[in-house]
């Protein structure tokens, strides 16, 4: 069979999208990955990758990154990232038909294995708007992941990207990316009467820039006899902890719990009624994402409520399947709770339900099948 490496910097076990891809070429190539911790089922080899350096290395490699951004010694900067050249050691005697790099950090990885003709790169953000709400960092490192993305994507005979408002801003970076979102797998879980009082969760990441306390401000603000349950990773410590602070002065009404296993996530999700996501458009990432946790909230067959970010308020209006706030403040999410009736959140879980087929894994996974496929006949015809 076709040989197919497929390269993340991430946790395997806890990487939703890369065990979507797995899934997706089981018994269609030979596939073998390269990651973070444990390999999962399905492959034929697992080659684990080392972590980032930490502590004093990670501070001092910072400060020599810091004089190399100034500098534009983009070459230089690269061949030298601890993280590059720690697993291009461990991948040097690994041979592969074709490879897929899953973000800008593990492409450079791909064509030391294939010719760009056998390389495909999955985008899963737009790393060059990533945090460019500091101008620090779009003046250095976001022009730095501009350069990143011409120079290790750019040639990939083919791309993809979570959602078409980020393929349309990489078309000025010489790419054409297929959209594969970032469905969930499709569930076949009964729509649950709505209860009393009427549950709504988040779960996610721990991270500030996220501004979390908007949604616990703004339930716990409103008149709806509501609860808000928010199960959070520990990303930073010291956030949730203040998170955590945040909740007991709110009270009951808001509950912090730690976070859900991705196999439990969609069933545990599916206990309650509404699932939230205001994510502020502090930087042109947040203002383009459509996240995992949005689609895990329709296979739960929830109603929702996001803010007006693009890609997600335009598929919960076309959908009918929840609310987008006005804006991304307290008191918007206050006025739309305060709007929520048991029969509208009960006929937007019906809404759901009915848009969790096309809203899935399912529709969405062909992409990457053809284009693994296009470069394989492509081999076949060299």
């Amino acid at each position: 069979m076709t040989r197919l490496l497929i390269i993340s910097f991430s946790d395997l076990a806890s990487d939703a999208r890369l065990q979507r891809q797995i899934a997706a070429f089981d018994g269609l190539y030979e596939v073998v990955t390269a990651g973070w911790g444990d390999g999962v089922a399905r492959t034929a080899q697992h080659i684990r990758l080392p972590v980032p350096p930490s502590g004093r290395r990670r501070a001092r490699r910072m400060r020599v990154e810091s004089v190399l951004l100034r500098l534009g010694a983009y070459r230089l900067l690269h061949a030298t990232t601890p993280l590059y050249r720690a697993a291009r050691r461990v991948l040097r005697d690994v041979r592969a038909d074709i490879v897929l790099a899953n973000d800008i950090d593990a492409a450079p990885l791909a064509y030391a294995i294939a010719p760009a003709s056998r390389v495909h790169v999955d985008l899963h953000e737009f790393f060059p708007g990533l945090h460019d709400d500091n101008p620090a960092w779009a003046r250095l490192r976001g022009t730095y992941n501009g350069w990143l993305v011409r120079r290790f994507a750019a040639p990939a005979a083919s791309t993809t990207t979570v959602a078409q408002e980020i393929a349309e801003r990489y078309r000025d970076f010489g790419l054409s990316p297929a959209v594969v979102t970032n469905a969930s797998r499709r569930r076949d879980l009964p729509v649950r009467p709505v209860s009393s009082p009427l549950r709504i969760v988040h779960s996610g990441a721990a991270l500030a820039g996220r501004h979390l306390e908007t949604m616990m401000r703004g339930v716990a603000e409103s008149r709806t006899d509501a609860v808000l349950t928010m199960y959070l990773m520990p990303n930073d410590p010291g956030y949730l902890a203040r998170l955590r602070a945040l909740a007991d002065e709110l009270g009951p009404r808001v509950r912090i719990e730690p976070p859900i296993a991705q196999p439990e996530l969609v069933d545990t999700l599916a206990r309650h009624d509404v699932g939230i996501h205001i994510l502020p458009a502090t930087s042109t990432n947040h203002t383009l994402a459509l996240p995992n946790k949005f689609f895990d909230f329709v296979q739960a067959r929830l109603g929702v409520i996001v803010g007006p970010t693009a890609a997600m308020a335009g598929l919960t209006r076309r959908g009918g399947f929840g609310a987008v706030t006005a804006g991304f403040t307290a008191q918007d999410v206050t006025d739309v709770v305060d709007s929520l009736t048991p029969a509208q959140v009960a006929a937007w879980k019906e809404a759901a339900d009915a848009a969790a087929p096309e809203l899935s894994a399912d529709s969405q996974t062909a992409t990457w099948v053809r284009a693994i496929e296009a470069i394989a006949t492509g081999m076949a015809e060299e």
